[in-house]
């Protein structure tokens, strides 16, 4: 038995609600913390890419941008080679920028700038987790800036940035920092999490340590930097209700907090363009 096992099918009833835009190049999708994006064994509906197959009646099709399992957020799935082409390049020239909304241990009260060589880590019964190291022909730079929006009650509400596409680069730098990620089974405390939940899936009595069934992480927007859309994915209702009731902020309080740390990065990436307030 695997992860994968416990996981739940994709119901089709419910994929379009997870629609943020679609158009003859692009389908956007916001994607739950439960679901793979990569096709597993378990059938079409157990992916996002599955789904989206399925949902298109297509045989293929191009996944631009992804995430890791039990992160959510903004997902684009391209129909074409063309407009995979574009958004990948996009992607890899970092003319498309990301952002990610999370949930930290500890209250991380100004900003941190992490610049490291990310790579496997070789004391780790886990294959894929990764570490930060020192620079060899192996590992690979990595950069994330965290920005606190709230702290409260040994808790940070975070905007993430990251300059880099590393795997599982923001959750190996939050527990690099000493902020790691709430609900996180393998950067966190004990791994052996991650290893039992493999093998027989989700245990109640881990979320009184964990804090939530899934790591607190969720892709924000997605898109190019400059003269382009943006696409934004709201804030699952898990991470609401977490910080409703561990960080006691209110609904309004939250979505004002969302709404500084869009124009936070909307700003941000005009500086980096020279254009900051005041044009050009």
């Amino acid at each position: 038995m695997n992860e994968f096992s416990h996981a739940p099918l994709v119901d089709p009833n419910e994929f379009h609600k997870w629609i943020i835009f679609e158009d003859p190049n692009i389908l956007v999708l916001n994607k739950p913390g439960w679901l793979v994006c990569h096709p597993s064994k378990n059938g079409p509906w157990s992916s996002l890419v599955g789904a989206v197959k399925e949902y298109l009646g297509v045989d293929s099709i191009h996944l631009a941008s992804r995430l890791d399992r039990e992160t959510s957020g903004v997902v684009l799935m391209a129909k074409h080679r063309g407009a995979a082409s574009r958004w990948q390049k996009g992607i890899e020239t970092k003319k498309v920028r990301r952002t990610y909304l999370a949930i930290m241990r500890g209250e991380l009260q100004d900003s941190k700038n992490v610049s490291s060589y990310l790579g496997k880590d070789p004391n780790s019964a886990v294959f894929v987790k990764q570490r930060v190291m020192k620079k060899s022909n192996t590992s690979k730079r990595a950069e994330t800036t965290f920005n606190p929006l709230l702290f409260r009650n040994k808790r940070t509400f975070c905007l993430v940035r990251t300059k880099t596409g590393r795997k599982h680069q923001i959750r190996a730098h939050a527990q690099w920092i000493g902020h790691e990620l709430v609900g996180e089974k393998l950067y966190g405390p004990d791994e052996k999490y991650y290893l039992h939940f493999c093998k027989d899936g989700w245990s109640e009595k881990w979320l009184g340590e964990l804090g939530m069934k899934r790591q607190g992480l969720h892709g924000r927007s997605l898109g190019f930097e400059r003269d382009e859309r943006k696409f934004f994915a709201d804030l699952p209702e898990d991470m609401r209700e977490y910080l409703k009731e561990n960080l006691k902020i209110s609904d309004l309080e939250l979505n004002e907090l969302i709404k500084q740390a869009d124009e936070m990065e909307e700003s941000k990436g005009l500086e980096e363009l020279g254009c900051a307030e005041g044009g050009e």
